[in-house]
């Protein structure tokens, strides 16, 4: 046979050549080609296949019923298919070469094997584009599809010429589900366009198949998996196999069941069968549909059926112009089940495709499958398409496109003039496309082909068959016939179903439609809700006399459950009958796990009291697969044959049940005479047989399961008896054996190896009765519908697959006696790792959960729980448990219509959170993260049979997006996550000598990282070659312009429309300021060392008035005008200014002398000014001095020498941070000078370019470039004011361009707001080779490339973009100027920069990197050392340190500061060299060395480089690693679409992490919480404590939109933030260190004192930042110590009051165990909610006592905690209130026990949830205990501000001794 195939396919490849060199035409190919196949036998001659299962021989040997069916599908798509163009074959050329499936010997003798992964084809396998779609020419490539009105586009024009019409394809004997793929594979593949396969690497196994580990995925998700390497897998003698379990085969041939004559074979298709039931059964009924009620709505028999059918056939023929196999969209509801019925089967009949759509309401995925199906023809019911109409309407929808509607119930029947003059059947291969649902909610299209279904009918049929009936035994024959022929016993064979399933899709419309016409059977389907009527089913069961029930679990349960509450209901339903199941031969059940207990309950407690004699026998769940079509896999059958599966049938459940060994499967082979079957063989006893067919279940062992092991306690009956005692045992029921046609193997789903025998692994299934693919989803068909398992040959390195390919169904499970065992579906299983230490060496494994177990455990104990769900989150490398509930307590709907909203009771659903965990520990052992609460029926649901459930993949992909509509979130992070870093010294940090050096030994030998220095001693000036270093201040270089250059231009102010105003030459320059000095002289009296402010516009005058003050030896102090919108923060720091200074002028323009002079900003200056007791000086205005026309010199105003030293303060630089706190420093003639120099010689600038000065004119280089460049360089300045350029940007760019201005001075926010104001264009900038943009710590890595964007068509050169590191002790430390090369980048790795180490990485590999650019090289005469600020050591390369500096451009000194640290920043030595004396800039950075192309001819050039990263003083760190808040608040900023864009701050306050967070919504921030969280923990490895939401709007920000973080930090403290919601993540319980430390030994051995075993009380650095309560175990009585209220904490008290309270406490009841209220988490609810605990349900989980103790007095212990939250338990005031809070309102329904009723209470007074102090006790007259003062944290003296503030620190944390 081999043989005949490769002469075959080379005679076929010579005539091929033949038709390529034009020898042959194109129709005699196809006739030569024919004629060829013929030959072979696989042309018209070869025999037609019979349909059905193949009747098995019993003197067959082997069992080949599938063999290599999917190799024959892949030769078949691929043998004839030139790698060319498109061969002009017939369209169906893919199905025309289909070899009968030989019983080859090897498969490597197969032809297809030459495809197979590593075979010498399978590299060139074509790709699947090649193919053409059924009998249709492929597109040509340069046309768009269309949907035009006609339905017949260009792309789907039918050829008749190429596509021989509707002829037949020749049929081959292939009948497996591979036949689907044959044609639809082709047929769809190229719909999607070029979606051809990637090819995997011959070497690669386990690809497509293994699971990815982070995203929401399913088996079904087909993401592609990570390879497998060597160290994942086991050993080649360890691995022993389960393999797959071969076919069983149908022993018999399925006939007719009206007609024992007709086999069932002769039909091709279900078209076929209908027009034989139209003609042989025509007036029987077909089906009978009843409502809601149990009323009959329609009827229909056969042979109205099988007319109408042929009606929409004819017309869809007639009038549609659709071509066959074009597809036709199907839109009923589920009672329209003969409408559907009707349609379907006229699409079956006409030829088309057909598509039912089932979610009508949902307008969105029908669209999508319109669309992607490309249905240009909708087929529906006049009553639909009025309510979708109505629907599009009010929705303002529009009709989907190119589709046209037609209503089939008005079409009639079919009449034809002769009778039986009915058209030949022409059907393509695929039949009908199903759209479901995949877990995570994706769509997708399976398609079924003709051949599919009728294996599944003939599968199904011989099922059914073979099932035992329940009538007593008869003797007449059956085969006898009455006068018409017909068989009189026959029709007892056919079946009458009763469904209430959906009819339009899976398994309800297998068995209601499909099997009902393959068949002739009756169905009576009812509405899914007349199941819920008590009695109403159970009188249609004995009225309609089934012998099939179709059902579901919910359906059964409801009526099983209301027969036990009431059975008298049912008896009497209707009078004179009594309920009788007698007829019922199998209640098929349609579900994905079995639930034995309550196929018990129906069996013994609904079937058999309403007379059913074998209950137990009927009870049959069937395994489906709802997502792959629908088929079942496995049902409980008698047909026998079951050792032919190669498995062991006999399970051995050893004596000793407790034993942990595996219970091993008995491995002998099964002895060939133990069990009868219909197969013939031995007889088997009644009992073996009984265990065979009976529906068997098991008890596995949990702990075992959680392994993925199957350890079988208990089987059969003995598990029945043991399910209630067994307490460590699951209960799990089998479905049965695999369907007979199917090979199933059980493998493991993350490495596609086989499962070994006794574990549990996901079902893969391959039966000719299932689907071959998705529609149009070509790689998702490969890795889901084909995917190969794989094993381990002995002494093999690698795996080898396994014949043949699979259908991964997604399902978890394993095989025990060759039944299926399901456990759910591999979403529904949760991961968790968990490690411990053996023998010394950690060890870590992963346990796995089924959600299906939890939600029971949940339901059960945990009260109040209207559902639940659970899933896992992938979150720094490890598995995190996350359980959602659904509460009526989450419920704010209003108690009556109209009503207020309810309150939510945060006590409550904080203690049903905390219940349902500690439930899930004790039960499980699953250490949940987080458990999130919602109102009944907010979680996402999936439909499944008409009913909604929770769809936990939703959940989890909804849960990632912050979309949960959750209002109560509660964290267990203490012993949820495990791999928490800690640095190499926890308590020291990264700066420690032990820190230090660990670095220092990976880096060794290292250089140390300092920079060269290019002092530059003489400066040339170019225009007359003096040297400027000659000059000893600014004043004797402008008399040095004024003497050689007078007429030339020294100053020009140009307007926003670029007008010139009248220029200044340098002699009228030097006339200017001699007028504004005398007068200042005269007037002013300004004498030397006078502070003067100049507060003035950015102008002319504002020039003047500097050098003036200069020239007069003042001290000059400029400032920006007040911003009008800003008084609040303005008017205080000026007057600061002015008081703290002593000044004695100031000095203003008219503009600001106007603004000054406005009623508002007079009146705050004012006002402000006698509150804070400062006498404003006088204001003067200088613009209009008295004129003069002599110069300084002549005038005798003459510098003195004593005011050039360098200790004499000319100008201060004050320079306000975000929190408008003011840093000054002074700068005197040398350090002028100096930046001068610094600045011309690093940026090459000469006298022949002018300067430009617009913005940030008063400090740093905007004001060098305004006021001192132009003299220093010999060049006119020109002069924007900065409130021009905000108005209209284009002006800045429009004078750089015509003053050809080279070097120029920008920040960030001028250019963003230029770049969103203007277009880049209309100017050129070719000629600015310097835009200088400052950046004061870590550069954006967004401007360099917006800029460069945005301005690309001005020319302007991508190394003109220059960022510059200015700072406030020297405003350019660094500097891109001139390097000639873009911005380098970095990307380094976050965990070793936590470390202080530099390791640069690769962004591909790793997805956490961080991305910093360089801030450019040393300019010149300037050093920079990167240092160890602790050390003083210089640091080596590979680490970072703090940024020192010597230059001549620093600054010498704050200005006015006595402060010690101050002065050390200005006196940096380092170990190394302690004769150089840095200025410490107290910012981290590091240098690094590149080497790039940029010297003569290329040349390679050495740089060196600094890279900045952030303010030392806004790291913080935790276990010993250092953080930079703005990563973590980057981060953030992207996890939440509704989190405003930089509006996130993260700080550390009093020990605890603190995420402030500024969100632009209110409702259910609760759901915010974990994606911040995870993000957090996911990108940086830390856990925040608290986080905590203000509106949009909120939060602080400066003028320039930067962060207030001061502001944030002290709002927080004296808390007067006001924020929305708080939530507290770790368990506030937690054992806190004093400050500064995040972890580590708590002070004063507390943790022993808190009833914590001494050993626990350091808390496990390892573990979490903290250590917790929880962590340690339940607590026993004496952990009542411990705070339960979360965030409370007693305040410091005096002893005698702390011994007043002891005596008090000792008169109350004993304090009791840990309650459930471990913490108010943070409420989420309306800012006037008030008291949280007043008249709530009991605790919902445990008997509450009369007194629930929130509070007891602190037990003795090494320090004293101050009370971070002012909720009335004692605020240190005079009234000693009693530090107990006792939750018990006097209310009867908070008095669980009934005796006497608790005293009247002193209630909490908690915070209002916006964070505002509440003014007043909560409760009128309630008598609280609290401070009652209400005093804001900002008055009275210092020392009570600071006490204050410390007690109203919304932490736990402890702020040390005090």
């Amino acid at each position: 046979m081999a043989e005949r195939n490769s002469n075959l396919q080379e005679r076929l490849g010579e005539l091929e050549k033949e038709l390529e060199e034009g020898d042959i035409t194109e129709k005699g190919f196809q006739k030569r080609r024919t004629q060829l196949l013929s030959q072979y036998g696989f042309g018209a001659g070869f025999p037609e296949p019979r349909g059905g299962l193949r009747i098995h021989s019993p003197d067959s040997s082997s069992h080949p019923s599938n063999d290599g069916h999917r190799a024959a599908s892949l030769a078949a798509l691929s043998a004839n298919s030139p790698p060319g163009p498109m061969s002009p074959q017939s369209a169906g050329s893919p199905t025309d070469f289909r070899p009968q499936s030989p019983p080859y010997g090897r498969p490597e003798a197969h032809p297809a094997s030459l495809l197979a992964p590593g075979g010498p084809m399978a590299e060139q396998r074509p790709t699947m584009h090649q193919h053409d779609s059924l009998f249709l020419a492929p597109a040509p490539p340069n046309e768009a599809s269309t949907r035009s009105g006609t339905m017949v586009s260009g792309d789907y024009a039918f050829n008749p010429d190429q596509n021989h019409g509707y002829a037949e394809k020749p049929q081959s004997m292939y009948e497996s589900r591979a036949g689907t793929m044959l044609d639809s594979q082709a047929y769809f593949s190229d719909f999607a366009g070029e979606q051809a396969y990637d090819q995997m690497a011959s070497g690669e196994y386990g690809g497509p198949h293994r699971y990815s580990t982070g995203d929401a995925f399913s088996p079904t998700a087909a993401i592609a998996p990570p390879m497998l390497t060597a160290s994942d897998l086991p050993s080649a003698d360890a691995l022993e196999y389960q393999m797959p379990l071969e076919p069983r085969d149908v022993p018999f041939a399925i006939n007719d069941p009206h007609d024992e004559s007709t086999p069932m074979s002769k039909f091709d298709n279900i078209a076929a069968v209908l027009r034989h039931r139209g003609r042989t059964t025509a007036k029987l009924p077909a089906y009978w549909v009843l409502d809601s009620k149990g009323k009959e709505i329609a009827s229909i028999t056969w042979d109205k059926l099988a007319s109408r059918a042929e009606k929409v056939a004819q017309v869809i023929r007639d009038k549609s112009s659709l071509y066959r196999g074009d597809r036709v969209a199907l839109i009923y509801r589920d009672a329209e089940v003969i409408d559907f019925a009707i349609a379907l089967l006229g699409c079956f009949i006409a030829g088309v495709v057909a598509v039912p759509i089932n979610e009508l309401q949902d307008y969105q995925k029908l669209n999508m499958i319109l669309t992607s199906t490309q249905a240009h023809l909708a087929l529906t019911t006049d009553n639909n398409l009025k309510a979708f109409q109505r629907d599009i309407t009010t929705q303002k929808l529009n009709w989907p496109k190119g589709v046209e509607w037609w209503k089939t119930n008005e079409f009639g029947g079919y009449h034809p003039k002769k009778k039986d003059d009915v058209p030949p059947l022409s059907v393509p291969d695929l039949a009908y496309i199903e759209f479901s649902r995949a877990p995570t909610g994706d769509l997708r299209g399976v398609v079924l082909s003709h051949r599919t279904i009728m294996h599944q009918m003939a599968c199904l049929s011989a099922i059914i068959l073979t099932v035992p009936g329940n009538g007593p035994a008869d003797t007449f024959s059956t085969t006898l016939r009455d006068k018409n022929g017909r068989l009189i016993g026959g029709s007892a064979s056919s079946e009458i179903l009763l469904s209430y399933l959906d009819p339009r899709q899976g398994i309800g419309m297998i068995l209601g439609v499909l099997l009902t016409v393959y068949g002739g059977h009756t169905t009576v389907w009812l509405e899914n809700k007349a199941v819920d009527v008590p009695g109403l089913y159970a009188h249609l069961i004995t009225k309609y006399k089934p012998t099939l029930m179709v059902a579901d679990y919910p359906g059964l349960k409801r009526a099983a459950y209301n027969y036990q509450a009431d059975p008298m209901t049912t008896r009497n339903f209707k009078k004179g009958t009594e309920p009788n199941f007698q007829t019922v031969k199998l209640c098929l059940i349609d579900t994905l796990t079995v639930d034995s207990e309550f196929n018990e309950l129906l069996a013994d407690r609904w079937l058999r009291p309403l007379r059913n004699t074998r209950a137990r026998e009927i009870v049959a769940p069937m395994l489906c697969l709802p997502e792959h079509g629908g088929m079942v896999i496995s049902i409980r059958d008698w047909l026998g044959g079951e050792e032919r599966m190669g498995c062991p049938l006999k399970l051995e459940v050893g004596s000793d049940a407790d034993s942990e060994d595996e219970k091993e499967k008995e491995e002998t082979p099964a002895p060939s005479n133990g069990f009868g079957s219909l197969l013939g063989g031995g007889k088997a006893t009644a009992t073996e047989q009984r265990a065979k067919t009976e529906l068997s279940e098991v008890l596995l062992d949990r702990e075992a399961l959680k392994t993925n092991e199957v350890v079988v306690v208990a089987i059969g009956e003995e598990a029945r008896k043991k399910a209630s005692s067994e307490t460590g045992a699951v209960r799990v029921g089998a479905f049965g054996y695999p369907i007979p046609d199917a090979t199933l193997a059980v493998v493991d789903p993350e490495s596609g190896l086989l499962a070994t025998p006794h574990s549990v692994g996901e079902i893969w299934v391959d039966s000719p009765s299932l689907s071959g693919g998705f529609w149009s989803l070509p790689k998702h068909t490969e890795q889901i519908f084909h995917a190969r398992p794989y094993k381990f040959e002995p002494g093999e390195p690698t795996p080898t697959p396994i014949e043949p390919e699979f259908l991964r169904t997604g399902l978890l499970g394993t095989i025990i006696e060759g039944k299926i065992f399901v456990l759910g579906l591999y979403e529904d299983r949760i991961r968790q790792k968990v490690e411990w230490v053996e023998h010394g060496a950690e060890v870590a494994e992963h346990r796995y959960f089924f959600v299906q177990h939890i939600v029971v455990s949940v339901m059960k104990n945990v009260p109040k729980i209207f559902d639940c769900s659970a899933f896992d989150v992938y979150v720094n490398d490890e598995h995190l448990p996350i359980v959602v509930l659904e509460s009526q307590a989450a419920s704010t709907a209003p108690a009556t219509n109209g009503g207020p909203p309810r309150q939510l009771d945060t006590a409550l659903l904080d203690s049903l959170a905390e219940r349902c965990m500690d439930v899930l520990m004790q039960e499980h052992n699953l250490r949940v993260y987080c458990a999130m609460i919602t109102a009944p029926n907010a979680l996402p649901r999936v439909l499944k049979n008409g009913r909604r459930e929770i769809g936990n993949m939703l959940c989890r992909r909804e849960f990632d997006l912050g979309n949960l509509p959750c209002v109560h979130v509660k964290f267990a992070v203490e012993h949820a996550v495990l791999n928490l870093p800690v640095g190499v010294d926890p308590t020291g940090g990264i700066w420690s000598p032990r820190a230090s050096n660990s670095r220092a030994d990976i880096l060794a030998p290292a250089d140390k990282q300092y920079s060269g220095i290019d002092r530059r001693e003489v400066v040339i000036d170019d225009r007359t070659s003096t040297p400027l270093n000659s000059f000893s201040s600014i004043t004797d270089l402008i008399q040095w312009r004024v003497a050689r250059q007078p007429e030339e231009l020294s100053v020009c102010t140009i307007d926003g429309r670029g007008k010139e105003g009248k220029g200044v030459t340098w002699k009228k320059f030097d006339m200017k300021i001699a007028a504004v000095a005398v007068y200042l002289r005269n007037k002013v009296k300004i004498k030397a060392r006078d502070h003067i402010v100049l507060m003035y516009t950015h102008s002319e005058d504002f020039i003047f008035a500097i050098h003036a003050c200069i020239n007069l030896g003042a001290i000059v102090i400029p400032v920006a005008p007040m911003d009008q919108n800003r008084l609040a923060e303005d008017v205080p720091a000026f007057l600061y200014l002015l008081a703290d200074y002593g000044v004695k002028a100031v000095l203003v323009n008219q503009d600001v002398d106007h603004l000054l002079k406005m009623k508002t900003v007079a009146q705050h200056l004012k006002q402000s000014a006698q509150l804070l007791k400062v006498a404003i000086p006088n204001i003067y205005n200088t613009s209009k001095p008295p004129k003069q026309n002599s110069g300084l010199r002549d005038l005798g105003i003459k510098m003195d020498p004593a005011w050039v030293q360098p200790d004499y303060p000319v100008i201060i630089w004050t320079y306000w941070t975000p929190d408008q706190r003011r840093l000054a420093v002074q700068i005197g003639h040398d350090t002028i000078l100096g930046m001068c120099k610094v600045q011309k010689e690093t940026c090459q600038m000469t006298s022949s370019r002018p300067v430009l000065g617009c913005v940030r004119s008063t400090t740093g280089l905007g004001f060098i470039h305004t006021c001192l460049m132009g003299i220093y360089i010999g060049t006119p300045t020109y002069l924007l004011s900065p409130v021009e350029f905000a108005q209209n940007p284009i002006s800045l760019f429009l004078i750089l361009s015509r003053y050809k201005i080279k070097d120029t001075y920008a920040t960030p926010q001028m250019l963003d707001h230029a770049m969103n104001m203007m277009p880049g264009k209309g100017f050129t900038l070719h000629e600015l080779k310097n835009m200088m943009i400052s950046a004061e710590s870590r550069p954006r890595v967004d401007v360099f490339q917006k800029v460069r964007l945005h301005f690309a068509a001005t020319g302007l050169d991508r190394t003109a973009i220059n960022t510059v590191y200015s700072h406030v002790l020297n405003p350019m430390i660094a500097s891109r100027s001139y390097m000639c090369i873009e911005p380098i980048e970095l990307w380094l790795d976050t965990k070793a920069l936590r470390r202080g180490l530099v390791y640069p990485t690769d962004p591909e590999r790793d997805k956490q990197a961080l991305l910093i650019q360089d801030s450019g090289m040393v300019p010149v005469s300037t050093q920079i050392a990167i240092v160890n600020p602790e050390s003083r050591s210089l640091c080596s390369d590979g680490e970072y340190g703090e940024i020192w500096v010597d230059s001549e451009a620093c600054v010498k000194s704050f200005y006015g500061s006595k402060d010690d640290f101050d002065a050390g920043k200005f006196d940096g030595r380092t170990i190394e060299d302690p004769s150089i004396r840095y200025v410490r800039t107290g910012d981290l950075g590091f240098l690094h060395s590149v080497r790039r192309p940029i010297g003569p001819g290329g040349a390679l050039v050495d740089m060196q480089v600094l890279f900045v990263l952030g303010s030392i003083g806004e790291t913080f760190e935790i276990n010993g690693l250092s953080h930079f808040p703005m990563d973590i608040e980057y981060t953030v900023e992207r996890c939440h679409r509704n989190v405003v864009p930089a509006g996130c701050a993260v700080f550390q306050a009093g020990g605890l992490v603190v995420v402030l967070v500024e969100v632009a919504r209110k409702s259910y921030l609760a759901s915010i919480v974990p994606v911040i969280v995870n993000a957090i923990l996911n990108e940086h490895q830390i856990i925040a404590d608290i986080v905590a939401f203000v509106a949009k709007g909120d939060f602080p920000r400066s003028r320039l939109g930067e962060k207030q973080r001061g502001k944030i930090l002290a709002g927080w403290v004296s808390r007067k933030m006001r924020t929305m919601a708080q939530f507290a993540i770790k368990d506030m319980d937690a054992v806190v260190g004093p400050p500064g430390t995040s972890s580590g030994e708590p002070v004063g051995g507390s943790g022993s004192a808190l009833g914590i075993p001494d050993s626990a009380s350091l808390g496990d650095v390892h573990r979490a930042s903290f250590g917790s309560f929880r962590s340690f175990g339940q607590m026993g009585p004496s952990g009542a110590g411990g705070s339960s209220l979360r965030n409370v904490e007693p305040a410091p008290q005096i002893l005698e009051q702390r011994e007043a309270e002891q005596q008090a406490l000792a008169a109350m009841p004993p304090p009791l165990p840990r309650q459930s209220y471990d913490g108010a988490a943070p409420v989420e609810m309306p800012a006037d909610e008030r008291d949280m605990y007043a008249d709530n349900d009991q605790t919902p989980t445990k008997p509450r006592p009369q007194y629930h103790v929130v509070n007891t007095a602190p037990l003795p212990h090494g320090y004293d905690l101050p009370d971070f939250d002012r909720f009335g338990l004692g605020d240190g005031d005079e009234d000693g209130p009693s530090p107990m809070s006792i939750i018990g309102p006097n209310h009867p329904s908070n008095n669980p026990i009934g005796g006497a009723v608790s005293p009247p209470t002193p209630q909490i007074r908690l915070p209002g949830v916006d964070g505002r102090e509440a003014l007043d006790d909560w409760r009128p007259g309630s008598g609280i205990g609290g401070a009652g003062s209400g005093r804001g944290a900002g008055e009275g003296d210092d020392d009570e501000w600071t006490r204050d503030a410390r007690m109203s620190m919304n932490l736990a944390g402890t702020l040390g001794r005090q």
